[in-house]
């Protein structure tokens, strides 16, 4: 499976995906992603390589021993690597490819927005709001 950034810059490719994959709350990932939440599943670095980018990559260490890396020129953050991990945590946002798995369990519930909401009680439209200009 391949993935990208949002300006195309940065290209890497999966083999397979080696966790389940995860929602996680916390807000050190809400303020990472400027999101209710952050989508992520590890990745063996023998599964992960990258394309072409690697000199546009960034890092940020966003607590002891985590560092977040993202595209410098778009900021799409791509993985993350964590001291002594032998894995990346790959933002699955960011695959191209459907993964073909769901998530399967929720961390951080506890440090969850309280105006995040989903379901039958909230409208969705395949594109745009109608009226939307």
């Amino acid at each position: 499976m391949r993935g990208s950034c949002l300006c195309g810059e940065i290209a890497y490719e999966i083999t397979q995906l080696d966790s389940p994959i995860e929602h996680c709350s916390c807000r050190y990932c809400r303020k990472a992603h400027a999101a209710a939440f952050n989508t992520a599943a590890c990745v063996h670095h023998r599964h992960f390589r990258w394309l072409k980018g690697m000199d546009r990559l960034t890092a940020y260490e966003s607590s002891p021993g985590k560092r977040r890396y993202f595209c410098s020129r778009c900021g799409t953050q791509l993985i993350a690597e964590r001291q002594g991990l032998d894995a990346i945590v790959l933002r699955v946002a960011t695959l191209d490819e459907d993964p073909g798995q769901v998530p399967a369990f929720h961390i951080w519930a506890s440090d969850e927005v309280p105006w995040l909401a989903y379901g039958p009680g909230i409208v969705a439209y395949p594109e745009w709001e109608p009226g939307h200009k």
